[in-house]
């Protein structure tokens, strides 16, 4: 029986929409299957958490930080995440379906690739990756099973299981994260990881595209393990000779152990690969050649020949046999009579003095204009007059920027600004700006962050939030304000300004530093004399929660009304609580006959049916009570009055 026959998901409908066709694959956490989205009519892939993990929170936080990780991500060379939520119980995410293998199948086929398909690869990679990192988030989980290639030719980036936010180094935890032959030396040694380790993590996979092997093997994950954080990942050329120079230099840049010294993300190592790819694949189609160096053939010159035999083959070529030589002058003696021999000879000789003088002038020219072009190219090439692109020095600490200047052979002079983004004491960048190219041993102006300004908060209590957003500009707002009740502030006005720690803004405040908008709602709806379905309706379209409490009389609210609405203190956000009470209407007890009755008997009916009595005339001693007779009553028998009124009896005496 096959694995789909037996697995209970296929055939399933999940929340209502997406029908299971079939499984693709299965990991640690979840299984992708096959599905189609019975809404909008397409195949889609569907990523199921195990059962087993659904009541492991963690694993059901890491699932969801997958979806929401991935789907701020909008790039052709990433995986589109469509939908996620629950089903049962069960997470579950849905992706684009890309048809087609893993790089990781492409590997087993191919065993290595060839310089050209791992640049092209190795560029889509970095572009969706690039686009998480500009988005903040580090993949941490790079490997060739998640570099999907579809049929059509598409390259993508996907699985974000292990995404972290990147505007911090990110702690895995108790536990490494990842997998193992890809793992960066800080997250071996410290157990983070930001931008850099996923550069680390494509540096060793282009080691595999290229030679077919990874770097670091070993018995155990330790072994390997050991080696990243201590080893120097190779040339792949000392593997594979024929893999370009430039493939080589990019490798090790991106595995240098020393994070610090690698590209700072995906953006930049593209960059770069960009620079080099134009030659990479333009030498692609051709053979490499392997004789590079051709000895030819020794000319023997002393050998003797003729007059008339000036030159000789050597290698298909025209060479001269006998050189004249500049140590003697041929003299030839004037005949008496013309010989047209000696002619022949004389004329040869000419011929040859000739050459060799002009051939000396121009060898001579040659040589001073190659000492003019070698000073002029070590002037202009490494000299003084030598142009040199200044670096990029940003978020490097005084020290490190200093160093890296002055190594290329600049003059460099710190200035202090302030910048609300590059922490304290770090380059915000140089005057000229990085890229430019200038003279060696030029004077360059570094900039050293001294942070923030410190700037007034301009006073927003009472306007509408569109306005306050405008005029806090230089301030950072949380897109989604903090909404709250209020019976003072008019809906869509700010309440209050505050900090990420619910604390009020002081007077002044660091440039961009994060606030929050407190907004009104209005007040909250009042439902006093509705009936409990409205009442309950418009409370929860209101965004708060209803609870009822026990019943009363009232003598204003008709019965089955709302009688007392109770609202919790301020503040009083969405998700909060009011407590409703039905009325039972006026509170009516049907008044009794007392005539007849003793003053006394007629007392105590009363009082059990809360009522007060009052006796006409004069109030008489308790001990007459029992015994005068009641012979008129203020309120008939039979009427329905109103508990705790008093009804008057009179007696005759």
């Amino acid at each position: 029986m096959s694995t789909e026959q037996v697995d209970p998901l296929i055939g399933r409908l999940i929340d209502g929409r997406y029908r299971i066709r079939s499984r693709i694959a299965r990991g640690g956490m979840a299984t992708v299957y096959l599905a189609t989205d019975l809404r909008l009519e397409r195949r889609i892939a569907i990523k199921i958490m195990h059962n087993h993990l659904a009541d492991d929170q963690a694993f059901t936080t890491r699932f969801v930080q997958e979806a929401r990780s991935a789907a701020r991500l909008a790039h052709p060379n990433v995986v589109n995440v469509f939908d996620q939520g629950q089903d049962a119980g069960t997470a579950y995410m849905v992706m684009e379906y890309l048809p087609g293998i893993t790089l990781r199948d492409l590997l087993k086929d191919y065993t290595r690739l060839s310089a050209a398909q791992t640049v092209e690869i190795t560029s889509a990679i970095l572009a969706g990756l690039a686009a998480a990192h500009s988005a903040g988030i580090v993949h941490r989980d790079l490997k060739p099973e998640n570099v999907l290639l579809a049929n059509d030719g598409r390259i993508k980036l996907g699985d974000f299981g292990l995404a972290r936010a990147a505007n911090a180094n990110t702690a895995t935890g108790q536990a490494l994260l990842g997998t193992i032959a890809y793992l960066s030396p800080e997250l071996v040694t410290r157990g983070v990881a930001d931008t850099r380790s996923d550069v680390y993590a494509l540096g060793i996979m282009m080691y595999e595209m290229l030679t077919g092997d990874q770097p670091f093997v070993g018995d155990t994950p330790m072994q390997i393990a050991y080696q990243h954080a201590h080893d120097t990942v190779p040339k792949p050329s000392t593997k594979i000779p024929t893999v370009p120079i430039e493939l080589d230099e990019i490798v090790q840049w991106a595995t240098i152990r020393d994070a610090s010294a690698r590209p700072r993300d995906a953006r930049e190592m593209l960059e770069r690969l960009q620079q080099v790819s134009a030659a990479i694949m333009a030498a692609a189609p051709q053979q490499l050649s392997t004789d590079l160096t051709r000895v030819l053939p020794h000319t023997t010159l002393d050998r003797q020949v003729s007059a008339t035999a000036m030159t000789d083959v050597i290698g298909g070529r025209a060479a001269p046999d006998v050189w004249p030589s500049s140590r003697s002058t041929t003299t030839i003696a004037a005949p008496t009579a013309i010989d047209p021999t000696a002619a022949k000879v004389t004329a040869l000789t000419h011929r040859v003095t000739r050459r060799r003088t002009v051939g000396g002038f121009l060898l001579v020219c040659v040589l001073v204009l190659a000492g003019i072009a070698g000073t002029t190219g070590w002037y202009f090439g490494s000299g003084p007059g030598s142009l040199v692109t200044v670096p990029e020095t940003t978020t490097l600490t005084l020290a490190e920027a200093t160093a890296v200047l002055t190594e290329l052979g600049f003059t460099v002079t710190p200035a202090e600004h302030s910048d609300a983004k590059i922490p304290v004491g770090h380059a915000i960048g140089t005057s000229p700006a990085t890229g430019t190219a200038v003279r060696r041993n030029s004077h360059l102006t570094l900039n050293i962050s001294t942070g923030p300004r410190i700037l007034p908060v301009p006073q927003v209590t009472g306007q509408p939030e569109a306005t306050a957003r405008t005029t806090l500009k230089d301030f950072t707002i949380n897109a989604t304000s903090i909404s709250e009740f209020s019976d003072s502030t008019d809906a869509g006005k700010v309440i209050a300004v505050i900090d990420t720690d619910g604390k009020a803004i002081p007077d002044q405040y660091p440039e961009l530093g994060a606030m929050q908008l407190i907004v009104s709602l209005g007040g909250i709806p009042d439902v006093v004399g509705l009936k409990k379905d409205d009442a309950t309706a418009k409370l929860t379209q209101a965004g708060l929660k209803v609870t009822t409490g026990d019943s009363v009389f009232s003598d204003t609210v008709p019965a089955d009304s709302i009688a007392i609405q109770s609202n919790p203190k301020a503040p009083v956000r969405v998700g909060a609580e009011v407590n409703i009470q039905l009325s039972k209407g006026q509170d009516l007890v049907t008044v009794p006959p007392l005539a007849g009755l003793t003053i006394s008997e007629a007392r105590t009916k009363l009082k059990n049916l809360g009522f007060d009595i009052t006796v006409n005339p004069n109030p008489l001693p308790e001990e007459v009570e029992q015994q005068v007779k009641v012979v008129k009553q203020g309120v008939a028998s039979g009427t329905n009055a109103k508990r705790g009124t008093t009804i008057t009896v009179s007696w005759k005496p």
